[in-house]
């Protein structure tokens, strides 16, 4: 009897690492991009363009295969965990109209695990409780002592994550798992960057010139001796900017206070 031929579902793994990192950098609702994808453009954004052509990978398989539609959105969701270090948000297929389905399916198979709404596992994974947070809350960029930690900056292990968001952002499930900032957009914006947490997944968290400028400011709220060994760690550390510091201050308008403190162990 001959051996059946075992069917290749993969997508081009080029392909695959630009649609992941396109979806994990989108903020926006899903609805607001596939809406965008319906819309005739004649200069397409490079964000669309990676998810058009991951569409357009899919389409392929289908039309390859027409009647192997189950395993290959299985296969896929599969490949998109694997380049996403084991995890998956719902949101990451919306755009593909990939049902969900097929992740029931799966969790019911035991192929993935469910860790929390809309967030999945697959069964060899170690959950990284900060990347899942993240991929969970968009808007939540890791600040403080949360954003200090990963850079090795205090003494705190943060049990309770501290995030600033929008004050257009409202989702009370946040105030309920950590500390919440509120501030201006324009404000939000400043320092966002991409770090390691200690699991080696990337999330997004202020820089460490934002990070001080934010203790100094709400250092109130904060452990004040902490406060104080945070600045003077990065005061004394080769890679400070204090020109950046000092432009984030001003444009935060918190330059006295900061400048202040700063002065205090700067030699």
């Amino acid at each position: 009897m001959k051996k059946e031929e075992k069917i290749n579902y993969k997508i081009d793994s080029n392909i695959l690492k630009k649609y992941v990192e396109t979806i994990n950098s989108i903020k926006e609702p899903m609805s607001q991009i596939k809406e965008q994808l319906n819309k005739p453009l004649k200069k397409m954004q490079e964000q669309l363009k990676n998810i058009n052509t991951m569409s357009n990978a899919i389409k392929e398989l289908s039309i390859k295969y027409p009647n192997e539609q189950s395993k290959i959105f299985t296969d896929i969701i599969k490949q998109i965990m694997n380049i996403n270090n084991g995890m998956l948000s719902t949101r990451m297929i919306e755009p593909l109209n990939i049902s969900r389905q097929y992740i029931s399916m799966m969790e019911k198979n035991n192929d993935i695990e469910r860790i929390s709404r809309g967030i999945y596992i697959l069964p060899s994974s170690f959950e990284d409780s900060y990347f899942s947070f993240q991929q969970k809350y968009k808007k939540a960029i890791f600040s403080h002592m949360n954003a200090l930690y990963f850079y090795g900056m205090t003494e705190e292990f943060p049990y309770n994550y501290t995030v600033t968001v929008p004050q257009s952002y409202h989702v009370d499930t946040v105030n309920k798992k950590c500390n919440v900032f509120y501030v201006s957009d324009d404000i939000y914006e400043i320092g966002i960057v991409e770090i390691e947490t200690p699991s080696g997944n990337k999330v997004r968290a202020y820089d460490k010139e934002r990070c001080i400028c934010d203790i100094i400011k709400s250092k109130g709220r904060m452990d004040l001796e902490q406060v104080k060994k945070s600045v003077k760690q990065y005061i004394h550390s080769k890679d400070k900017n204090i020109a950046k510091l000092s432009d984030y201050a001003k444009r935060m308008g918190i330059s006295e206070k900061v400048m202040e403190m700063v002065g205090v162990y700067y030699e």
